[in-house]
């Protein structure tokens, strides 16, 4: 199994943050990562770099040309998982004390690594009427390729929304989630920099609601989601549904209360052919709808809910399960598992304490990983049996973030506090098998 000699590999006076998955080349080459050195600061970020996994080279793929105290911010950086591409937050161009970076004010940039510093604009934005159909009016976040590289998952916050609720309290900006795929946007005014054109053409796939009916499916939350499988998964009668996403969304139980369940978005196969209606651009008054054909189904029912610190749902490979984190009977978090048919949840992890961080899954579907008692841990799905990779680490060297896979599966990647003579800067560790 893996080796728990861990082996340093940047050493930059500067952080090096990892996004939550993704991290990997898809030659396993490289890393990538943002110069955050704490998790909120991608505000006051202004750079991306990769690190060499050969060579230990360090180098600065993108540096945003008018960075200042409010912005633009760019951060949470994911690999393409077939082109030598990645895809990170990028706030809006025009920043300043009035108008910062924010949750409706950042968007999706790709940079190919054979051209750095020319930043490729991939969900388009439109904030002024007429809106465009396949352009956003807010902020995407949390960008997840599919596994064959050709869609984008992503969190989204609208504007329109966010201005409206200023003089209307029936109105709220409900996060919610959505997807991209390749077909290029042109929007009206891009004279305007808050618009820009983009590569991609952009949906919602989750329908949230201000006041979510008690009891009922209805969430006026969506966030934190996977896509399914490799190739999608075998639905209840056995045809196979090749592209899906799971995330989390917040519904209120018979009493009124906040539970955070887990819902599917069946995707259709012709989505990129689709005649969509204008609905899907939204209006001065109603957020982007979902067009029709994605579903929004319910899969778990559960007592407790999502809980712990917050992650992503994670997928393996053939899709037979979706892993999220929720608490014991002990109120430890430990990892559990449920078919993306919905039916009985399993508990994977039986560990005396509790899971810290975000958790990943390994490419051949065995083994899960994650922080846990101040180490880095992997647990056999199977069997349950958990092995603690690294020694115990307090602050202020302490382990960060998430426990991230190669694409072969043979190293992980994960940040850790280093002291330098300027502070501690978050550095990117690995342990290879």
């Amino acid at each position: 199994m893996f080796d728990k000699k861990e082996v340093q590999i940047t050493h930059g006076e500067i952080g090096h943050t990892l996004n939550t998955g993704q991290v990997f080349s898809a030659d396993n080459e490289w890393i990538v990562f943002d110069h955050r050195n704490n998790d909120g600061g991608i505000k006051i970020t202004g750079s991306i770099g990769v690190v060499n996994l050969k060579t230990g080279e360090e180098k600065i793929i993108y540096t945003v040309p008018n960075q200042t105290e409010y912005g633009p911010g760019v951060g949470a950086v994911s690999f393409s998982p077939k082109e030598n591409k990645v895809i990170f937050i990028h706030g809006i161009r025009h920043v300043d004390a009035e108008k910062p970076y924010d949750f409706t004010r950042r968007t999706g940039v790709a940079i190919d690594l054979e051209i750095p510093e020319q930043p490729i604009f991939m969900d388009a934005r439109n904030i002024e009427k007429p809106f465009t159909k396949g352009a956003l009016r807010g902020g995407t976040h949390a960008h997840s390729w599919s596994a064959d590289g050709s869609m984008i998952s992503y969190t989204y916050n609208d504007y329109v929304m966010e201005q409206l609720a200023k003089s209307n309290s029936q109105v709220k900006d409900l996060r919610t989630i959505g997807l991209m795929f390749p077909k290029k946007v042109q929007v009206p005014n891009t004279i305007n920099i808050e618009n820009n054109n983009g590569e991609m053409f952009a949906v919602l796939v989750a329908t949230v609601t201000e006041k979510p009916k008690p009891g009922s499916n209805e969430i006026d939350k969506a966030f934190d989601e996977c896509w399914i499988g490799k190739e999608g998964y075998l639905n209840i009668d056995g045809g196979r549904q090749y592209k899906a996403i799971a995330y989390q969304g917040n519904v209120r139980d018979e009493q009124g209360n906040t539970v955070t369940e887990i819902f599917v978005a069946d995707i259709p196969d012709d989505l990129s052919t689709t005649a969509f209606d204008e609905s899907i651009a939204g209006t001065v008054n109603t957020r982007p709808a979902v067009p029709q054909g994605i579903s929004q189904r319910r899969i778990t029912f559960s007592r407790k809910g999502v809980k712990g610190p917050r992650h992503w749902l994670r997928s393996n490979a053939d899709g037979s399960l979706i892993f999220f984190l929720s608490e014991d009977e002990n109120g430890l978090v430990q990892v559990f598992a449920v078919s993306p048919n919905g039916g009985a949840i399993q508990q994977i992890t039986r560990n005396e304490f509790s899971i810290t961080g975000p958790l990943n899954i390994s490419p051949d579907g065995l083994y899960l990983s994650y922080l846990a008692d101040k180490s880095v841990f992997i647990t056999e799905i199977a069997r349950g049996n958990s092995q603690r990779l690294t020694q115990k680490y307090s602050a202020p060297e302490q382990l960060n973030g998430a426990v991230v896979w190669s694409n072969d599966g043979n190293i992980l990647a994960f940040n850790r506090y280093v002291k330098s003579d300027k502070g501690f800067f978050l550095q990117v560790f690995l342990l290879r098998k």
